[in-house]
């Protein structure tokens, strides 16, 4: 088999790795975006391109696991644009949003109506598990944590991405998501909206 017929587009039909790469990037948008620009950044210098000392494996490991923890993070905060025109960025809790600089006129906005949610729990596991997906299937991750997976990597970034993406996307059709906490800028559309409830 020639390395030019693998590569040649197949006509009347969307290839597997054009499948592969859609379903990435449905899964990318689900994510706060400065995070995961932050690990594809990263991940070639903490992984040394994939040619990995033990060093390399506890800093791979551990940006995989702060970014995560980031993703899910970032499900539990919410902003606002204020009377004066800024963005305030907090924490939602049982009781509201928890904003992180104060705002100079706190009583322009219920801030109770931020409250923690059920579905909040949902988007954090689904945002851990769609970057998981993407970290972990990453070619310098793969090959500096588990590079006997190599062989099969092009089977689940064929596989992998698509389904979790319509998990996903499923998900979040059910739960919509409302927040646009750290990483999500807020819209004007959004602003509308949370008046309206």
């Amino acid at each position: 088999m020639s390395s030019s017929s693998s590569l040649a587009p197949r006509s009347g039909g969307v290839s597997m790795a054009d499948r592969a790469l859609r379903g990435m990037a449905d899964l990318i948008k689900l994510l706060p975006s400065g995070t995961v620009f932050l690990f594809q950044f990263l991940t070639p210098l903490v992984t040394n391109n994939g040619h990995c000392s033990t060093f390399n494996k506890v800093l791979s490991g551990s940006l995989v696991a702060l970014c995560g923890g980031f993703c899910a993070f970032s499900s539990f905060t919410d902003s606002y644009v204020g009377s004066d025109g800024r963005v305030y960025y907090g924490v939602v809790t049982r009781r509201g949003l928890h904003t992180f600089s104060p705002d100079p006129d706190p009583a322009s906005r219920d801030l109770s109506a931020y409250r923690l949610r059920a579905g909040d729990f949902v988007h954090a596991a689904l945002s851990l598990l769609v970057f998981a997906t993407i970290a972990l299937l990453d070619a310098d991750t793969v090959a500096c944590l588990y590079p006997a997976l190599e062989v099969s990597e092009r089977t689940m970034m064929a596989v992998l991405p698509p389904v979790v993406g319509g998990a996903a996307g499923y998900v979040f059709m059910v739960f919509p998501n409302n927040r646009h906490g750290i990483g999500y800028q807020p819209t004007r559309a959004t602003e509308d909206f949370e008046h309206k409830y």
